[in-house]
């Protein structure tokens, strides 16, 4: 077995699209012969203090010097260049997302991200990525060799093809309540439609931004949305899949997305999708399968809504078009041969 210690800052159990995609190789990497150690680092990150990057050298130095480490970008990216150069062993960064990408972040704050995440990036020995613009942005914004990169899309596991309930219209959001998934602008883009007979469940933790978190509820009430929206907070999978089972629509607002996990989740159910174009989901939905929108755009959102919510030959066809784009998207067993392949130094 060729061994690697994967570097993840925090609660692995953390319920978020990244932290699944590394719950998800740990469990899949031993089948292509690569053992995995998980080696925790702080979960202070992307803001870690001088002494949690102490402390992050001092955990690799531990390690063997000729161990190949599977580093978390969440870490990585916000490391200070001087521990990335002490680190001696070979570092493969697996990068969800560009740091300086996440919205809301104060301009000095996302100068200096792009600044660390860039000098740490040009040290590593390859990069996993998860989406094919993503690789393109590391290579136009942040230098990196195309050749030095991996690209490993998240698996979907299967499903049963939701059968929505219809009487109220169901609306679906997952995914945390923060600035870059955008659900200010959703909000905003709903309130035209109040009088329309639709719910909307926005799952996801609420805890991660509070400051978000009361201001998207703020907005709800002044917006006299209250009865139709609800905050519903982190849920089991059991109940997330009820969710998914009664849905109508499936709505993903979001600024920017290195992927959209959810995304591919919808799709296996086969649900009518309207999300953005930001960031990788203008790709991991196929044109036909969604109704998208640029984004923060809330007037084309709102047309998108009402179109969707009105016209049911509209959400058959979405719906259609989903469920056969489920159908070929990759598995969880293609995601991890592709990282195993640059573990090995192997093509994918």
């Amino acid at each position: 077995m060729t061994e690697v210690y994967f570097a993840i800052p925090g609660d692995i159990e953390t319920p978020t699209g990244g932290y699944g995609y590394d719950r998800r190789l740990m469990a899949e990497l031993p089948s292509f012969g690569v053992a995995v150690t998980h080696l925790p680092l702080p979960s202070s990150f992307p803001s870690p203090s001088a002494a949690d990057c102490a402390t992050v050298a001092k955990e690799f130095s531990k390690l063997p010097g000729d161990a190949t480490v599977l580093f978390d970008g969440l870490a990585l990216g916000a490391l200070p260049e001087e521990v990335v150069k002490g680190i001696e062993q070979r570092i493969i960064a697996l990068v969800h997302h560009p740091l300086a990408l996440e919205s809301g972040l104060p301009e000095d704050r996302r100068d200096a991200l792009k600044a660390s995440e860039t000098k740490a990036l040009a040290l590593v020995d390859q990069v996993v990525v998860v989406s094919e613009v993503s690789k393109r942005i590391l290579q136009s914004d942040y230098g990196v060799a195309g050749d030095a990169i991996t690209v490993a899309e998240p698996g979907t596991d299967p499903a049963q093809r939701a059968t929505g309930t219809g009487t109220p219209m169901q609306l679906l959001c997952v995914g945390t309540v923060t600035p870059r998934k955008a659900y200010d602008v959703l909000i905003a883009a709903l309130e035209p439609l109040k009088e329309l007979d639709w719910r909307l469940s926005i799952a996801g933790a609420v805890d991660r931004d509070p400051a978000a978190t009361a201001a998207l509820k703020a907005q709800i009430a002044a917006a006299d949305l209250v009865d139709k929206v609800t905050l519903t907070g982190v849920v089991v999978p059991a109940t997330l899949d009820r969710f998914y089972e009664s849905a109508d629509i499936f709505v993903m607002p979001s600024l920017f997305e290195g992927y959209g996990m959810v995304l591919g989740e919808a799709m296996a159910r086969g649900l009518p999708i309207v999300c953005t174009t930001g960031g990788a989901a203008v790709e991991t939905v196929p044109e036909g399968a969604a109704i998208k929108v640029p984004p923060g755009d809330v007037e084309s959102l709102t047309r998108a809504l009402e179109s969707t919510l009105n016209e049911r030959k509209l959400r058959t066809k979405l719906s259609d078009a989903s469920w056969e784009a489920g159908r070929k998207l990759p598995t969880w067993n293609e995601t991890a041969r592709r990282v195993a392949a640059a573990i090995m130094g192997l093509k994918a």
